[in-house]
């Protein structure tokens, strides 16, 4: 029993130190995931940590959506949410890297996904959507938001391509090096001018979901 806990001792002191190193450089330098990492972050380990199913039920997403998965990364979640928007869904995978879209084409020519044909892969930043104004139902960010060198212009973008009524959730995991508290999150989707939906889920996994208010009607005037 000694034994064990020293290695829970040693792992906990190792696992701190990473989060540590992480957190100083991502301070200073911002990048998007690397492709080589892709292995853990679709992983069934990281399943395990932020239950797909999970995350559509925080998200709202529903059957029929026309959704962005920004930041797909290889697509952990895409084909999860492509089979919850169903077939008269759509589900933009969205990523910067080529290497992490090819990844997901990998995945896409599976036998197991061959049902799976309501995906288009773009590749773009989050800084200027390939998107008309007001032409989406559903922007979903997992643990992407704080790797985006200017988030609040990204949520700008995001704002812009939402319908009204239109959701953004937005998750994040502690493990992430970029991994932000909540109340972060929940302030920095406000600033941006979303209004603020649920947040739910625990220190450790959350999903933040705010909704893109609807503006008022020329001449029209406002209650108090």
């Amino acid at each position: 029993m000694t034994a064990i806990k020293v290695l829970l001792v040693i792992l906990g002191c190792v696992i701190f130190i990473h989060q540590i190193l992480a957190r100083i450089v991502r301070r200073f330098w911002h990048f998007p995931a690397p492709a080589f990492i892709a292995h853990v972050l679709d992983s069934k380990f990281r399943r395990r940590m932020q239950p797909p199913d999970t995350l559509i039920a925080r998200a709202g997403i529903t059957e029929g959506m026309k959704l962005l998965d920004l930041g797909c990364g290889s697509g952990a979640f895409a084909i999860p949410f492509a089979r919850a928007v169903g077939e008269n869904g759509t589900v933009y995978a969205l990523d910067i890297q080529a290497a992490m879209l090819k990844q997901l084409v990998t995945k896409l020519a599976r036998p197991e996904n061959s049902g799976v044909t309501n995906i288009k892969l773009i590749r773009a930043g989050a800084h200027n959507l390939p998107f008309a104004d007001n032409s989406l139902d559903a922007v979903v960010m997992t643990t992407v938001l704080q790797e985006i060198p200017d988030p609040l212009r990204a949520l700008g973008e995001t704002k812009r391509v939402l319908r009204e009524g239109g959701i953004l959730a937005v998750t994040e995991l502690f493990p992430d090096p970029d991994y932000p508290l909540k109340s972060t999150t929940m302030k920095i989707g406000q600033r941006a001018g979303f209004t603020l939906n649920e947040a739910s889920g625990n220190f450790w996994n959350y999903t933040v979901k705010f909704t893109k208010q609807q503006s008022p009607l020329p001449g029209s005037v406002l209650s108090a």
